[in-house]
């Protein structure tokens, strides 16, 4: 049994007189686990603040350490505090009831309340046992109302409090937060960290199905956000083998819009809309209004594939006051890029270019780099209709440069295919053929040596 409140004696020849400062609750066995895995003797762990019996107490669970005392353990192993800490027993708050209430308010979509409700969790300093999972349920809410900068530093501070604790089933869920983050910030390691979230998941025995089918949505948005659509029906496929649309019907909404989207960039047109349509009546039921407008979105570009530009006009119109009501500004610069190929489509030119400059406008404020590349491609494209060779090439090679940055690896080669496609019309052959190259040796490099090897023979 376990001594309350007992101080393992100080390391040095004294005793004298001091304060008994309260023990603390280890999790059996961690103090050990710690030093063998940091290559530590006893007395090495306790060097300059204990002794190695005291050590050897405190790791055999007969004394708990003081707080000083855990703090110097945390730092000779290496470890975070909570790594060693175990759940309080017999807790006289209400903090266990209030986060199955967190919890509700987030799975819910109640993300000002979700907020408001963690935050006052934190501030009366709940148990450090309970802190990460508080953190990233926080962190949840945020990134559900599209505050990113608050979502950031609580999801980050979750994760390393599960990788500190070993708790693999919560850091599968915090890293799939933050692969959600990643890709709506458009940053390039969306794509790794849904992996690694889906590496962790599947690490656990036994494999959490509804969480595998939600991180494996994560991945496939990652890739769509890459406009790397044939990963993205891969991964959102799987996803549906793996029972999300069982575990949740506004999971299944979210899913489908992706799918959707994903069949619509991959030339399935007829496919996609019957996924986006599924989706819609869904996100509809939940009034997800941030996903409604995407999937609205996403409707519209593939009506405007079929050629129903009054459809789709209609779509993209919806999507816009979906955003406006919101404030969605995320979702906004998109749509309005998807007005701007509408308005080239009917033919005017001044309308296309007014929207692609708000959309550049307001993804440069929002930093959205992919987006700002996207709005560069779409001025692009319409300085060549106007004429105006010179900032069409210009607009061009900035968007190549944003997207090669970004590490945009589908984007990129798209874009150097689009813009051969410019410079071939114009008839400057000898730059179209370069780009078009730069999109081959992207997409297929081993067709692109063949290619050379026989230029080399012929010349031979």
């Amino acid at each position: 049994m376990a001594r309350g409140g007992a101080e393992a004696p100080t390391a040095g020849g004294g005793n004298p007189k001091r304060r008994r400062l309260p023990g603390v609750n280890l999790r059996p066995g961690s103090v050990k686990q710690a030093r063998l895995e940091a290559g530590l003797s006893l007395a090495q762990l306790g060097k300059g603040h204990v002794t190695a019996p005291a050590i050897y107490l405190v790791e055999t669970g007969r004394t708990r350490p003081s707080l000083p005392t855990l703090e110097h353990i945390a730092r000779r192993t290496g470890k975070s505090v909570e790594f060693f800490l175990a759940e309080p027993q017999g807790a006289s708050d209400d903090t266990d009831t209030r986060l199955v209430e967190l919890e509700a308010l987030v799975a819910d979509g109640r993300n000002g309340e979700a907020i408001a409700l963690g935050r006052s969790l934190l501030d009366r300093s709940a148990s450090a046992y309970r802190l990460g999972r508080i953190r990233l349920l926080v962190g949840q809410a945020y990134l559900g109302a599209s505050d990113f900068d608050g979502a950031a530093s609580l999801l980050g501070d979750a994760r390393a409090h599960f990788e500190a604790v070993n708790e693999g089933a919560m850091l599968a869920e915090c890293l799939g937060a933050l692969a959600v983050l990643a890709t709506a910030t458009q940053s390039p390691d969306a794509v790794g960290l849904a992996e690694r979230a889906l590496a962790a998941c599947r690490r656990l025995k036994p494999i959490p199905a509804p969480t595998e089918a939600r991180l494996l949505g994560f991945l496939g948005d990652a890739h769509a956000a890459n406009r790397d659509w044939d990963h993205a029906v891969a991964a959102y496929e799987q996803s549906i083998a793996a029972g999300n649309a069982v575990a949740s019907l506004r999971g299944a909404g979210r899913l489908y819009a992706g799918l959707g989207t994903a069949y619509r960039e991959s030339g399935e047109v007829e496919t996609a809309a019957r996924y986006t349509g599924r989706s819609l009546a869904l996100l509809e039921l939940f009034r997800d209004r941030d996903q409604l407008a995407k999937s609205e979105h996403s409707l519209a570009m593939g009506l405007l594939k079929r050629g129903d530009l009054t459809a789709a006009r209609r779509h993209l119109e919806r999507a816009l006051e979906l955003c406006s009501e919101f404030d969605l500004g995320c979702g906004r610069s998109l749509v309005l890029l998807g007005l701007v190929e509408l308005e080239i489509r009917e033919g005017d030119i001044e309308r296309a270019y007014l929207l692609a400059s708000e959309s550049l406008e307001l993804a440069t404020r929002l930093e959205e780099g992919a987006t700002i590349a996207e709005a560069h491609v779409a001025l692009g494209r319409i300085a060549d209709l106007r004429g105006d060779h010179q900032a069409a090439d210009r607009l061009f090679e900035d968007a190549i440069r944003g997207f090669d940055a970004m590490g945009l690896r589908e984007r990129l080669l798209q874009t150097h295919g689009a813009y051969a496609e410019t410079l071939e019309r114009r008839g400057e052959l000898a730059r179209a053929y370069a780009h078009m190259k730069e999109a081959l040796q992207a997409s297929r490099p081993e067709l692109l040596r063949r290619e050379q090897t026989g230029e080399k023979v012929n010349s031979a």
